[in-house]
């Protein structure tokens, strides 16, 4: 196997990985507190035993961006024990919407007008999850606040990428490695969430085996595993092929949901994560023929 078919092989493990992350928090018994602090707990020793560049030294820069990831882990993870595993996800994915405002303020950069339409078509699919009301079932029990949760973790994932391209930046300016400056980001966040999230998460009782085994498989795996992958793929893979693999996360997620819990999103936002699915994957097709197009 030559190393791009590896690198796109790992780019898919990452995004079959992160997509298990919703089944799985539904199916533990633990609160969403609990949840959010012992996966990232996990997820924190994995990073720092499979990165080693992530036990590098660290600074405020890093130290900020992990504050927006810790923000975006808990609202996740709160978020899918409130609504149905697709709107959380897919709510997530209008994170590039608010890079409208982030992107001119933290980076710089300019919005370009040809992706307005893009913002534009995210913006309407967003809302389409709020139009109508859903039923709390047993795996959704506040889906309006879930709804909220998951919009608001938008927010701070746009923060997120954000603040991982700036970091970037500025290591790349003073030579040192944007990799491990990003992996150490991504250890920070895990380990403010389980400092935030513990106090939250004691007492533990009544816990099953399959609830630890759940949460060590999100910390170690859906996260850690994942992350390993998704940043080997990345080397390799160009950025077109690497939005487009990643897009098997959203609808995976919705799948396990559906094969481990039954749950199937309400119309409106089955709407809503199909605009967000088109427009997300056309932007990036047109972007990558624009980039194609281009001469070196």
């Amino acid at each position: 196997m030559d190393e791009r078919t590896a690198a796109r092989w790992r780019m898919l493990a990452a995004a079959l990985l992160f997509s298990t992350g919703g089944a799985a928090i539904k199916g533990c018994g633990f609160s969403g507190w609990q949840v959010a602090a012992f996966r990232s707990g996990m997820a924190a020793v994995a990073l720092l035993l499979m990165l080693p560049a992530a036990r590098r030294g660290w600074h405020r820069k890093q130290a900020l961006v992990g504050l927006a990831y810790a923000a975006t882990l808990i609202l996740y993870v709160l978020a899918n024990k409130l609504t149905t595993a697709a709107n959380a996800i897919f709510l997530q994915s209008t994170a590039p919407l608010y890079m409208l405002v982030i992107s001119p303020l933290l980076l710089k950069e300019a919005v370009r007008r040809r992706d307005l339409a893009f913002m534009a078509a995210l913006a309407v699919g967003l809302g389409l999850f709020f139009v109508g009301s859903e039923p709390p079932r047993s795996t959704a029990t506040n889906p309006l606040l879930g709804n909220v949760l998951g919009a608001c973790s938008a927010i701070t994932w746009a923060l997120t990428v954000a603040g991982l391209r700036w970091i970037a930046r500025s290591e790349g300016l003073a030579g040192g490695s944007p990799a491990g400056a990003a992996a150490g980001a991504t250890v920070l966040g895990n380990i403010f969430v389980f400092v935030v999230c513990l106090p939250l998460a004691l007492p533990v009782e009544g816990a099953r085996f399959v609830d630890w085994a759940l949460v060590g498989y999100l910390g170690a795996f859906q996260i850690g595993l994942a992350y390993v992958f998704m940043t080997a793929g990345m080397r390799r893979v160009p950025a077109l092929e690497g939005a487009l693999l990643l897009l098997v996360e959203p609808v995976l997620n919705t799948v396990w949901a559906w094969i481990f819990h039954g749950e199937v999103p309400g119309p409106w936002s089955r709407a809503g994560a199909a605009l967000i699915l088109l427009a997300t994957a056309a932007h990036a097709l047109r972007s990558g023929s624009r980039i194609r197009a281009t001469p070196d």
